[in-house]
């Protein structure tokens, strides 16, 4: 693979992964509430510790789009959602 590909590769992927991630760590607040609500607050605050962790995650991620020559905002998210009940 050239280095061209690599870096096309991941402009595409890179969106991706923050997007995926990003619906999990929403998720996963929810889920903290939820765990509080039942007295659960160990549980909530090990979820808490693993949204902030993919929200780190997804700060790193970014950098990496920009470092690669684009960002979040170049590319529009159609077709591929990912739902999590």
């Amino acid at each position: 693979m050239t280095e061209k590909q690599v870096v096309e590769k991941l402009r595409i992927l890179l969106p991706h992964w923050i997007e995926h991630n990003r619906g999990h760590a929403i998720e996963f607040r929810r889920q903290i509430a939820i765990a509080r609500s039942e007295s659960m607050d160990e549980v909530a605050t090990l979820i808490d510790r693993a949204a902030d962790i993919i929200e780190d995650a997804d700060r790193r991620l970014a950098e990496a789009l920009v470092k690669a020559g684009s960002s979040a905002h170049d590319h529009s998210r159609g077709g591929h959602h990912h739902h999590h009940d």
